[in-house]
């Protein structure tokens, strides 16, 4: 498949900080001949600190990817947009046919309730090898996903 070919996927949440930042990261490093990934936010957080240290650890580094607004992209390039989070998918604006809602848990809410930094690291962990898992069905999985989303 050449770029030109390549589905192009934005993976979006609220923050563009942990979830959107780490599907990225995944798909340019399991899928990059399949597709071309790009990330965005509803907001701009800045990469958290610990998605860059368990990507680091599953050797993936998101270091050099930025944290940007929905509103920083052209929307129209995207073949497919694909929401991480219920907040980004309420308020993601309408994407006919194209935008699906893959929801995660959000890694700093888990972790708030961590007492160690190994529990922390733990749900960081959980939510990254979910997110892996669901890279690694793309893209053949869009279609059923879009029509499960069509029929909610």
């Amino acid at each position: 498949m050449t770029k030109a070919e390549k589905l192009k996927v934005l993976f979006l949440c609220t923050g563009n900080s942990c979830r959107s930042q780490m599907a990225e990261g995944w798909a340019k490093k399991l899928k990059s001949d399949e597709i071309e990934a790009y990330s965005a936010g509803i907001e701009k957080h800045g990469i958290n600190p610990y998605a860059l240290k368990v990507m680091g650890e599953s050797g993936v580094d998101i270091s050099a990817q930025q944290s940007q607004l929905l509103t920083e992209l052209s929307i129209d390039r995207f073949d497919w947009v694909v929401t991480l989070c219920g907040h980004a998918n309420e308020t993601c604006p309408f994407f006919p046919g194209r935008k699906i809602h893959v929801g995660f848990d959000d890694p700093p809410k888990l972790a708030a309730q961590a007492e160690t930094e190994q529990e922390r690291l733990a749900a960081y962990r959980r939510v990254r090898d979910e997110i892996r898992d669901f890279i690694m069905s793309l893209p053949a999985a869009f279609p059923a996903l879009a029509e499960k989303e069509h029929k909610s």
